[in-house]
């Protein structure tokens, strides 16, 4: 089902200061120069609107600040994004099962529609082949893995929504226990939703978005696939992406965070990593 621009869920537009409990964002719009006239010294080059993390003054933002193919100034939280480990912790089939880390060591949750490149994702964020699985088969992944980066923080490969052949009573139970972590994770620094950039806009995508953003549970949007091409179109996936994002901007007041990335070509890879470290750094230091 394609994503509708009206009529849309009977919810007020979402402010994305929600980043759960540590920190909160602004942003801002500019428009860009026409083609005659050049742009003002004074003016950041900015065509889209910015993800302005903790530690930055608006006034201050240049387009040399933000990650390439995002929409993520860069800030002074921002440090070591290396992943020099990796080590599996547990898979809980409750959220309630879910590991309890007497340090409160930080968490990143992936999340996304089944098929959307989550494992792949994380395979790559670690450069580890086998670290979460992939599979040719959509909607594997039903349980809640945890996996302990660097000996530092934790990533949380989620099972993933949406799955037409699952059955209505695994995807209902897949859903409450998600939904589940979410709502009892003290430690959750950010959801990473995952989107794919090969189709067009989904709507049972931005009702994740929006109910991650009633429920006050940061995210950021992460555009898997941006290497491939639509062969029956020959549109680039960045078509697809720009969509998404013009319906996002009907119904944020602030923007969400977006990246893209590929995991067959590396796209976005060290920067998403980066833009994690500014706010895992960010959180830290709150949680002092």
């Amino acid at each position: 089902m394609l994503l509708r621009v009206r009529p849309f869920p009977s919810f007020p537009p979402l402010s994305t200061s929600f980043h759960r409990r540590r920190y909160s964002v602004s942003a801002q719009v500019t428009t860009a120069s026409s083609p005659t006239t050049p742009p003002q010294p004074t003016t950041p080059l900015v065509k889209t609107a910015l993800f302005i993390p903790p530690g930055v003054a608006e006034e201050d933002v240049s387009m040399e600040m933000v990650l390439p193919g995002s929409n993520i100034v860069l800030g002074p939280y921002a440090g070591d994004a290396k992943v020099k480990s990796v080590e599996f912790v547990k898979s809980s089939a409750k959220a309630k099962d879910c590991p309890r880390d007497p340090i409160r060591r930080p968490e990143f949750a992936v999340l996304g529609r089944s098929n959307v490149g989550k494992s792949s994702l994380i395979n790559s964020l670690v450069r580890k082949k086998d670290v979460a699985l992939t599979s040719k088969k959509p909607g594997k992944t039903q349980l809640i893995n945890h996996f302990l980066i660097n000996k530092s923080w934790y990533l949380v490969d989620l099972p993933g929504y949406g799955f037409a052949h699952a059955p209505r009573s695994a995807k209902t139970d897949w859903s409450a226990f998600t939904k589940g972590y979410f709502l009892n994770r003290d430690s959750l620094v950010s959801a990473l939703l995952l989107i794919d950039s090969s189709v067009p806009p989904q709507q049972i995508d931005l009702d994740c978005a929006n109910w991650l953003g009633r429920n006050n549970i940061g995210f950021t949007f992460v555009f898997t696939k941006c290497d491939k091409v639509r062969a029956t179109k020959g549109k680039r996936s960045d078509d697809n992406l720009k969509k998404f994002q013009d319906m996002i901007s009907n119904y944020y007041k602030e923007p969400p965070p977006w990246i893209m990335t590929s995991s067959v070509t590396g796209l976005g890879r060290d920067d998403l990593l980066l833009h994690m470290s500014q706010l895992r750094n960010y959180w830290d230091q709150e949680d002092i």
